[in-house]
């Protein structure tokens, strides 16, 4: 069985062409998609799911997404999934790019303006993460 994407965003327009651009690419994963990261943590924690991996907005309500990244990071049976995560965000701020990769994630992309770029954006990661080894495999 593929494995899932997760998609995190709390504005349901990106969250839309996100989830149709990894539609097109990941015809075979199930994608999975959340308007917030506490609705997100509720499903890593209760799933069985192996994601292959979570794109994740930075900026959101409720909770943010180095929040979010740290719950997964102080939870050991979230961590130990070893789940790649991967943010977007609207800007590149130096300090959240810090802060990011001090919670070990996997990589940091500036959002796309337009469908064509999530695409490319998304068959980059496709190529990479699909290929990558991974210790739950």
């Amino acid at each position: 069985m593929s494995k899932t994407i997760v998609i995190v965003d709390d504005d349901s327009d990106d969250r839309e062409l996100l989830e149709d651009a990894a539609k097109t690419l990941f015809m075979d994963n199930p994608i999975k998609t959340f308007g917030d990261a506490v609705t997100a943590l509720h499903f890593l924690k209760d799933t069985s799911v192996q994601p292959l991996f979570i794109l994740c907005d930075v900026n959101m309500h409720k909770m943010g997404g180095i929040e979010f990244r740290q719950a997964i990071y102080d939870d050991e049976a979230l961590r130990l999934k070893c789940i790649p995560f991967l943010f977007l965000s609207t800007s590149a701020n130096p300090h959240l790019i810090k802060e990011a990769y001090k919670l070990a994630v996997q990589g940091f992309f500036k959002k796309p303006n337009s469908y064509e770029e999530i695409v490319k954006m998304f068959s980059e990661i496709s190529l990479y993460w699909t290929r990558c080894l991974h210790p739950n495999s």
